[in-house]
């Protein structure tokens, strides 16, 4: 067998860590399988990098962000490799340009085009542990990029995908994927099984134990995923294609408090206003998840969407510069919390019941999204943690049943 294993940076964040995570491979080696091993950068150095860029530059250049914070993975793989070899056990690490691993140019949220896998399978030849950066890759202009936070999951499943692997092994600090948060959620249980479409609608909304991009590289090539802890051998959770045989109509709740909203007020009520808008936002790579338009009275309309904090006040900037409108507010007090449940396509009144749960709670909507597997509320981000245990409770997800 071949598999992928990635190791998130809590999991190498010391010494003891490291050799922890050299052992699991070790192991899964001495077994007879090729292993290739796939590392973030140490605990929170990722975070140390950037507040030093911003001592030197209060906004550095991405390019030169990219070249920096690349070198996180590069301390990581090294230290792996030399740990294995500690124990034994021969191990290389390569760096994306050693791989190569080409993506778009698109510096800080670059996106895989194509991973050159000779070199890898030359090392798995010579039996070998081979051990890759997560997080980066390489453009056209020979530059390092970087996938965006979180981006070693895709790393993975991207080299699972090219390598045909028999199985790609996401480890973190928790023992799976749960119906919730357990740090906020005191009630939330594991899950045994979840689908791609589930599980990328949760990481989308803010569920952190996956990179989104990396569930959609698994659903479009087949990758069977299993999200486990580094810290235990406890059984993880099985991501893949497929219908549950419970029939649980909603299978977590996530929250995203990297949020904004941006009301856009006294637009003309013409056609194509929409579209300029949204379009020069899409041309300067800012994100629109929830959009609410209101009906024109009095030759305007008023345009409201959410996108990411950081890219708040850029959008606010463009849409002053090329948009005729009365006011425009911004506000980033709010948060997204969501359900998520493929039963939900066949059950009515699943909205409702998340909607009793916040009103019971005193919690005002601001604004509502959905799709066939999924609601999404706009509120005060202050309410996040009390709105996720609400839902939580309405909808007895901590119970096994």
């Amino acid at each position: 067998m071949l598999i992928v294993k990635k190791f998130g940076g809590t999991s190498v964040g010391n010494r003891d860590r490291i050799f922890n995570v050299a052992g699991r491979c070790v192991e899964e080696y001495k077994k007879g399988n090729d292993v290739v091993v796939v590392l973030s950068a140490m605990g929170k150095y990722t975070d140390v990098l950037i507040d030093m860029a911003k001592e030197i530059n209060p906004n550095p250049p991405k390019r030169e962000m990219d070249m920096l914070l690349t070198t996180g993975e590069q301390q990581s793989v090294a230290l792996m490799a030399m740990a294995m070899a500690s124990m034994g056990v021969p191990a290389v690490s390569l760096n994306a340009f050693q791989v190569a691993m080409h993506t778009t140019s698109t510096y800080s949220n670059a996106r895989i085009k194509r991973i050159d896998t000779e070199r890898i399978r030359n090392e798995i030849e010579q039996h070998k542990i081979v051990i890759i950066t997560g997080f980066q890759g390489i453009n056209k202009y020979d530059d390092y990029t970087t996938l965006g936070r979180g981006g070693s999951d895709t790393t993975a499943v991207a080299l699972a995908a090219a390598l045909h692997a028999d199985l790609c092994e996401i480890y973190t600090d928790v023992d799976g994927v749960y119906t919730a948060d357990p740090r906020k959620v005191k009630s939330a249980r594991k899950l045994d099984m979840v689908t791609y479409d589930e599980m990328l609608e949760l990481a989308t909304l803010g569920a952190g134990v996956l990179h989104n991009r990396s569930v959609e590289l698994a659903k479009k090539y087949g990758v069977q995923m299993v999200v486990r802890s580094s810290l235990n051998t406890n059984e993880g959770t099985i991501v893949k294609e497929g219908n549950k045989m419970e029939k649980m109509i909603v299978s977590g709740v996530a929250a995203d408090p990297d949020a904004a909203r941006v009301a856009v007020i006294g637009l003309k009520d013409e056609p194509g206003v929409a579209f300029k808008l949204f379009n020069e936002l899409a041309k300067h790579n800012i994100n629109i998840d929830m959009i609410l338009q209101s009906v024109g009275r009095h030759g305007t309309k008023d345009i409201t969407f959410t996108c990411s904090d950081e890219d708040a006040d850029e959008a606010a900037e463009l849409i002053k510069a090329k948009m005729d409108f009365e006011s425009i507010d911004v506000n980033k007090d709010v948060a997204k919390v969501s359900i998520v449940g493929a039963g939900m396509q066949s059950n009515a009144g699943v909205a409702a019941k998340m909607f009793e749960a916040l009103y019971d709670s005193n919690i005002n909507i601001r604004m509502i999204s959905t799709s066939e597997i999924r609601v999404t509320v706009l509120i005060n981000a202050s309410e996040t943690e009390r709105a996720m245990n609400a839902i939580h409770d309405k909808f007895d997800l901590g119970s096994d049943k």
